[in-house]
């Protein structure tokens, strides 16, 4: 298990996901019917708050064109936006590789008819034993571990220390050593079955008749929408290459062992980029877009230690990925990959390999004329692929502050662009004119900035249950209009991060908070 040295400790996932629950930004879905294991809602904050993170994106990648910079050309970067459908044509998923190659090992359990990805789980043994008697856990599961621990010390009749055992990967096993494993939450071994490929994609049916020749999936990534409509990108919008295609969607995969709360579901979102240039220029494009990418995840709030970004090793290139192209992965160290991190975002060189692809299977023109080079060529494409769900989780644990000397314990600290309620006015008593200045002043400041997320008005419970709320909640300011109010024509503004407090004018409170939230 690799080590990564840091002083810091990570945060509850079960404390995270009873705030989420809480207050509002993440539920099991059909949890009334007792939930469906890989999917999940979003409450009124937490669909805020993935709105405002997409809208951050959409807007600084596409329509600023990755937030106004000069591409290695030194011209501005194009982008354009695109959605396509969920379902496409089954032949866009066999030439793409999805239908022949989209597959996780899988393994069931016999005896709890649980399933596992084969490549998560981990066999422990005695140190230097290649075979005999193993504990399979799944990867990362302390609890799991544990009791592998505790299980091969009662069967070897001795105290395991680390020393005493080797842990190796269950796919990495001949398959006659299976049958000597014991499972997780089992007692016995040989209940686990040999790995198995499982195609990833759901299927469906086209039409009422519903027979093999009626055959669709639902898409496992938005990115071949892209590549089967560059040519009507290029025909259409008078576009020129280096250029990119970008957009925003739902895709599915039928993941073997959905778990880490949102991290690893079978309904997810993306935020995808395809960004064609020519062949010889695809390193420094590369390079920019690995650069940018980072750099936009700090500046939505994912700074310090808990970020990193990570070349791929030659093994660890894609199918598509030619000799030397570069990939790298924003990681997150997530609480539940710690001290390791988790992959929130992809960068790959992935060649011409998609419009080749396309161009063979459907006959289709995937060649871009260059007037300037006097060249046809298939461009080569660079692809930053973000999670947009993983996004939202990276930005909850992030945020997730705990703070034993506020009454709420724990505040989140979003970045005030991303947080879903914006601000909150509260009268301090329910009286004395106090409301009525309160509800004026929410109606301005709902009317200002109302399209960038909440602005709550509050008038139940004392000031400090109030202000404990709008914590957990994520509120960046509070307004408070009390006593002194009618005759100075002042607010009292409460800082969450700092709990500092400041007076302003009641009339400057809309380009004041226009100032502090930015975007």
């Amino acid at each position: 298990m690799n080590q990564t040295d840091t002083t810091d400790t990570p945060i509850s996932m079960d404390d995270l996901m009873a705030l989420c629950k809480r207050r509002g930004f993440i539920y099991q879905a059909s949890e009334i019917y007792g939930g469906i294991n890989g999917f999940w809602d979003y409450g009124p904050l937490g669909a805020q708050l993935k709105r405002n993170l997409a809208d951050a994106w959409w807007n600084d990648v596409i329509m600023m064109g990755c937030s106004g910079r000069t591409g290695p050309n030194g011209k501005p970067v194009r982008i354009v936006p695109l959605d396509t459908c969920i379902i496409q044509n089954p032949k866009v998923w066999e030439a793409s590789g999805h239908v022949g190659g989209f597959n996780d090992p899988m393994v069931d359990c016999r005896e709890t008819k649980s399933r596992y990805r084969a490549d998560h789980l981990m066999v422990l043994r005695e140190a230097g034993a290649s075979e005999g008697r193993g504990y399979a856990f799944m990867e990362n599961d302390e609890e799991q571990l544990a009791r592998a621990m505790k299980l091969l010390g009662k069967y070897l009749r001795k105290d395991i220390a680390e020393s005493d055992v080797s842990v190796t990967p269950l796919v990495s096993l001949p398959k006659e050593q299976i049958a000597d494993l014991v499972g997780p939450g089992v007692k016995d071994p040989g209940t686990l079955t040999e790995p198995r490929a499982f195609n990833l994609m759901f299927k469906t049916y086209i039409g009422a008749t519903a027979t093999e020749d009626d055959v669709a999936y639902l898409r496992p990534e938005t990115a071949q929408g892209i590549f089967i409509n560059f040519k009507n990108v290029i025909d259409t919008m008078r576009v020129r290459v280096p250029f990119g295609i970008a957009n925003i969607g739902t895709s599915f995969r039928n993941e073997v062992t959905p778990r880490n709360f949102t991290f690893r579901s079978r309904e997810f979102e993306q935020m995808e980029c395809e960004f064609f240039c020519h062949p010889s220029e695809s390193r420094e494009w590369y390079e920019f877009w690995r650069d940018y990418r980072m750099d936009w995840w700090e500046s939505i709030g994912l700074k310090g230690d808990n970020l990193r970004l990570r070349e791929h090793d030659e093994d660890e290139l894609a199918h598509y990925a030619k000799e030397g192209a570069g990939t790298a992965d924003v990681e997150y160290r997530y609480p539940f990959t710690y001290p390791d991190f988790g992959e929130l975002e992809g960068v790959a060189d992935r060649a011409n390999f998609d419009l080749t692809s396309h161009q063979t299977a459907s006959r289709a023109k995937m060649e871009f004329f260059d007037q300037e080079r006097n060249e046809r060529y298939v461009p080569h494409c660079i692809e930053p692929a973000a999670g947009l769900s993983r996004g939202v989780l990276a930005v909850l644990c992030e945020a997730y502050t705990p703070d034993p000397n506020r009454p709420s314990k724990v505040f989140m600290k979003f970045h005030p662009r991303l947080a879903p309620i914006k601000a909150a006015v509260f009268p301090l008593v329910n009286k004395e004119g106090m409301p009525e200045i309160a509800e004026k002043l929410h109606a301005d400041l709902h009317q200002r900035f109302g399209r960038r997320g909440f602005v709550e008005l509050d008038v139940k419970q004392n000031i400090g249950k109030r202000y404990a709320r709008m914590d957990e909640a994520g509120t960046p300011f509070c307004f408070t209009i009390d006593g002194d109010t009618s005759s100075d024509h002042a607010v009292t503004v409460r800082h969450r991060d700092t709990l500092e407090q400041e007076r302003i004018g009641l009339d400057a409170v809309g380009e004041w908070l226009e100032g502090k939230l930015g975007g």
